[in-house]
């Protein structure tokens, strides 16, 4: 077998990343969120929109749609890890604790391997609140498109 690999990672913003490597991105969300979200997806559950009935739910509280919890893993693989260009090819999650409006939380995605012929990432993916706690956990798969000379 040759170990003459042509490099997949030519061309790409930030070129190939390095296993163990991480990127972080936070923020807080707000009642904005679930209305911008919904006014794209056309997602109007009462437990995003009536604190009264979602205070009697399981979750005691307003909760934003899962999509924009995961979002912040979007904006991090887009702009940090592995970088512009990049798009998920899949991903596998768990929602493991409803986010709250107004709630504090962290994105987090590590480099798990890299493959050299191909600028593919599989990454481990969380997000965890204010309080530490993980709200989403899996991986995702990614690629990263060349923009250089483009």
């Amino acid at each position: 077998m040759s170990t003459d690999v042509k490099d997949g990672w030519a061309g790409t913003v930030k070129g190939r990343p390095e296993v163990g490597q991480w990127a972080e991105r936070r923020r807080t969300t707000s009642m904005d969120d679930i209305v911008a979200f919904s006014e794209m997806t056309g997602d109007r559950n009462p437990v995003h929109y009536d604190a009264d009935l979602a205070g009697k739910t399981s979750f005691g509280k307003l909760i934003v749609q899962g999509g924009v919890t995961t979002g912040i893993l979007n904006a991090t693989v887009a702009e940090d890890l592995p970088g512009p260009g990049s798009v998920f090819l899949g991903v596998e999650w768990k929602f493991l604790k409803a986010v709250g409006v107004d709630e504090e939380i962290v994105g987090r995605v590590e480099v798990a391997e890299v493959r050299a012929d191909k600028p593919i990432c599989k990454l481990v993916t969380t997000v965890t609140n204010g309080a530490g706690e993980t709200c989403v956990s899996g991986t995702a798969t990614t690629y990263t498109m060349p923009l250089r000379d483009l």
